[in-house]
């Protein structure tokens, strides 16, 4: 059985082909670069798209290529598109294609929508999903021009608000396992929020903060004059520390840390592959779907994610 991993030698895509190699499939870096690449692919040809899918059982997007017509591909020959990224209006598109697509296969969205629907599933209250990334962490092109992307632009709030991203600081106490300390984290457009209200009935909403105060002082001050982008550092000082919380306003709190954000978005989307292969989803499907956290737990383990709660 093939999989095939878009941007397959890429931050992301390089640890989703070890890890699935190491679970006994047979995974395929697609790219452009013959050097690397074990299927060569530009991902802008979709005739040439479309003939790399003979024997392929899955694919996986981490090349940050959004273009609804190679998920639209895919789901036609019925083959399941799982894709990771967090673009709230790409994943719309994604959640109208006709076949098997599967959303939210990484980090955020992803082990947040793991973790915000266990809490969300034994107390149905109000959920803020707060996500800590280690602005050190030079985890690919694509994961800072998403982030850089959504300076300045606004998305709905279940309140039924307009809110700009980066704005409405709120303060958030974290285990001291996770290895960050409390702080504030601004409000952020993850796909995974939008989701959850809709289906639960109940908030749930998204922050965004970075390991160090500077960073994330500074996405705040970029979003409100994005004309500066250009000016904003490629890297920032930090850790590769990654921290990612579901805290039900019962007090009841899940979360999840590690090293690695490429890491631990792959290990998410290793096995969302292997639960998709299985299940055979016909429809758009959300990752909490066809996975609980639960059956994450040793794969969290084995690769040193901790998880508490």
């Amino acid at each position: 059985m093939n999989v095939l991993i878009l941007g397959g030698y890429g931050a992301v895509g390089g640890h989703a082909v070890r890890l699935l190699r190491a679970d006994g499939l047979s995974a395929l870096a697609a790219g452009r670069d013959p050097a690397r690449a074990d299927v060569v692919l530009d991902l802008t040809d979709v005739d040439s798209f479309a003939a790399a899918l003979d024997g392929v059982a899955a694919v996986v997007n981490c090349a940050g290529a959004e273009d609804i017509r190679l998920a639209e591909v895919c789901a036609g020959r019925g083959i399941p598109f799982l894709d990771i990224s967090a673009t709230s209006a790409y994943v719309r598109s994604l959640e109208s294609v006709t076949g098997p697509v599967v959303l939210g296969v990484g980090l955020a969205p992803g082990l947040t929508t793991l973790l915000a629907a266990d809490a969300l599933s034994s107390h149905r209250s109000p959920v803020d999903i707060v996500i800590g990334l280690g602005s050190g962490e030079q985890h690919g092109a694509a994961a800072t021009a998403w982030t850089y992307g959504l300076l300045g632009k606004h998305f709905p709030d279940p309140d039924g608000t307009t809110i700009r991203n980066f704005t409405r600081p709120q303060r958030f106490d974290v285990p001291k396992e996770s290895g960050y300390k409390p702080a504030s984290a601004l409000r952020a457009d993850f796909a995974d929020q939008h989701r959850l209200t809709r289906e639960f009935g109940v908030p749930v909403r998204s922050y965004l903060r970075m390991d160090t105060r500077l960073a994330t002082l500074g996405l705040g001050m970029l979003t409100r004059a994005p004309a500066l982008q250009s000016l904003a550092p490629k890297r920032m000082p930090g850790s590769d520390k990654w921290m990612v919380l579901a805290r039900s306003s019962n007090g009841t709190s899940l979360w999840a840390a590690g090293r690695g954000q490429s890491l631990a978005t792959a290990v998410v989307a290793a096995a969302a592959v292997r639960a998709a292969v299985l299940r055979q989803p016909t429809a758009p499907t959300w990752i909490h779907e066809i996975l609980r956290i639960d059956d994450l737990r040793d794969t969290l383990r084995d690769n040193e994610i901790t998880l508490g709660g």
